[in-house]
């Protein structure tokens, strides 16, 4: 079992920021892959920011300089610092690990549960 504990969406106004965070626990050995996806009303989920364990980032276009990806690997932790927020951003935001199962060695995916951003014109 694995939980994923997401934390910091919530409301701001445009051109503010916020800070997301997915703290991974549970029956991980190694976690490869960590990232974010995002759902609007009405539209496809879509990725967002995707890091590696060695700290290799890919972002979505609509996102470049003004996300940014991090993780902590001894907490197995990871943040999304978004900056510079318009509405356009405002979606459910959805942590994903791509993570190696603890007994068997088996690799995983895991969503979180989402936490929702909304940005305000």
């Amino acid at each position: 079992q694995v939980q994923l504990v997401e934390s910091g969406g919530g409301l701001v106004q445009a051109g503010g920021s916020l800070r997301l965070s997915c703290a991974a626990s549970g029956s991980i050995y190694r976690i490869d892959n960590m990232g974010w996806y995002r759902q609007a009303p009405g539209k496809q989920r879509e990725l967002v920011a995707i890091i590696s364990s060695g700290g290799s980032t890919t972002y979505a276009d609509s996102v470049k300089g003004r996300f940014t990806i991090s993780r902590d690997n001894a907490k197995n932790t990871m943040y999304l610092q978004m900056n510079s927020l318009n509405p356009e951003d405002t979606a459910v935001y959805c942590c994903y690990v791509q993570y190696m199962e603890l007994v068997m060695r088996w690799s995983r995916d895991y969503w979180g549960q989402g936490t929702q951003v909304t940005v305000s014109s």
